[in-house]
C-alpha cells in the first residue's frame, strides 16, 4: 500500500520536472499550434484584398457570382481532454520509467502549458472499460490532481477497450476541443480499414483536434537475447514460451513489431489524426517541441 506522502512526494517530482520543461518556447509553440484551432463561425462577408484565400467560401461564391469569405472568431478559451490508457500493459518499463509514468510525465506538461494560456483541461482514464472521468477545469491543484490519478489511480480492468473509450470521448465533448490519447498502441493490432473502431478514430479526429501519443517501450520489438523466457501478455494472462537466441524468431517478433506500427501510423494519417511516437526513455519535452515544430510547418 502506497503511503499518503509518497504519493505526494511522487507527484511533487513530476510538477518540478514538467514546470521547468513548460519553458517560454515551449508554450510560444503550443499557442501557435493549438490555438486558433477551436473557432466559432462568426459571418459571411465579400472578399477583400488581402484575405486568404483558404476562407473563400465556394458555394456562396459560385451562387453570388463574386467571392465571399467566412470569418470565424477565435474562441477565448479551449477544451484540452486527456485520455490515458491505464490496462496492464501501462505498467511495463524496461528503462527507469514505465509507460504509465511516461504518460503522466507527458500529460502534466501538456497541461500545464494549457494551463500557461488560460485552457481547461479534464481526463478520461480507461482500461477495458472507461475507468474515472474529471470534469474540464483549471487551476494547478486542479492538474496536479490529474497527475495523481494518472501515476496512482487503481484500475478494475487489466484488458484494453478502444472502442469504449473514444465513443464515451465523443459523447461528452460537445464542442471542439483538443484530445489527446495517450496509449501503446504498437501493442495491439490495428483494426482493418471500414471497422467499427477505425471509424470511430475517423470521428472523433474529424470533431476535435486529436493526437495519439504512442508509447512504447524498446522491449516492444526486440527482446534481449538470453535463451527460452517464457512471455505472459499482462493483460489477458495468455503465455507462450520462446527462445530468444532464435535470430528466425527474433526477426519475425521485430518484423510484426514494425507492420504494426506502420499500419497504425497509416490508420491515424487517414483519419486526420496527429501521431506522435513516445518511446519510455525518450525526452518527452524533445518529443512533444518536435511535433509540435513538425505540425507549424504542415500547416
Amino acid at each position: 500500500m502506497i503511503s499518503q506522502r509518497d504519493i505526494l512526494k511522487k507527484v511533487r517530482s513530476v510538477e518540478i520536472r514538467t514546470r521547468r520543461a513548460v519553458t517560454d518556447s515551449l508554450v510560444g509553440s503550443y499557442h501557435s499550434v493549438f490555438r486558433g484551432q477551436g473557432l466559432d463561425f462568426e459571418e459571411i462577408r465579400e472578399y477583400c484584398p488581402g484575405d486568404d484565400v483558404r476562407s473563400i467560401d465556394w458555394n456562396v461564391t459560385a451562387r453570388m457570382d463574386r467571392p465571399f469569405v467566412k470569418i470565424f472568431r477565435e474562441e477565448r478559451e479551449l477544451t484540452m481532454l486527456l485520455a490515458v490508457d491505464l490496462s496492464a500493459s501501462q505498467l511495463y518499463g524496461s528503462v527507469e520509467a514505465s509507460k504509465r509514468e511516461k504518460a503522466a510525465e507527458l500529460a502534466a506538461i501538456l497541461a500545464f502549458s494549457a494551463l500557461r494560456n488560460g485552457d481547461k483541461v479534464g481526463l478520461v482514464l480507461f482500461t477495458d472499460k472507461v475507468e474515472r472521468y474529471i470534469a474540464p477545469g483549471k487551476g494547478s491543484q486542479h492538474v496536479l490532481r490529474l497527475v495523481r490519478e494518472i501515476l496512482f489511480a487503481e484500475p478494475q480492468g487489466r484488458g484494453t477497450d478502444r472502442a469504449a473509450a473514444l465513443d464515451f470521448i465523443n459523447h461528452i465533448l460537445h464542442r471542439r476541443a483538443m484530445v489527446f490519447y495517450l496509449s501503446d498502441l504498437s501493442c495491439d493490432k490495428p483494426p482493418e480499414e471500414g471497422s467499427a473502431l477505425a471509424r470511430l478514430f475517423a470521428v472523433t479526429a474529424a470533431r476535435h483536434d486529436m493526437v495519439v501519443a504512442d508509447l512504447s517501450d524498446r522491449r516492444d520489438a526486440e527482446l534481449p537475447k538470453v535463451g527460452r523466457v517464457l512471455l505472459e501478455d499482462p493483460e489477458t494472462g495468455a503465455r507462450v514460451e520462446v527462445d530468444t537466441k532464435d535470430e528466425r524468431f527474433q526477426n519475425r517478433y521485430a518484423g510484426y513489431a514494425e507492420d504494426d506500427r506502420r499500419k497504425w501510423e497509416k490508420l491515424l494519417r487517414s483519419c486526420g489524426a496527429g501521431n506522435m511516437a513516445v518511446p519510455s526513455d525518450a525526452d518527452v519535452v524533445r518529443v512533444l517541441r518536435r511535433y509540435m515544430e513538425g505540425r507549424a510547418l504542415a500547416r
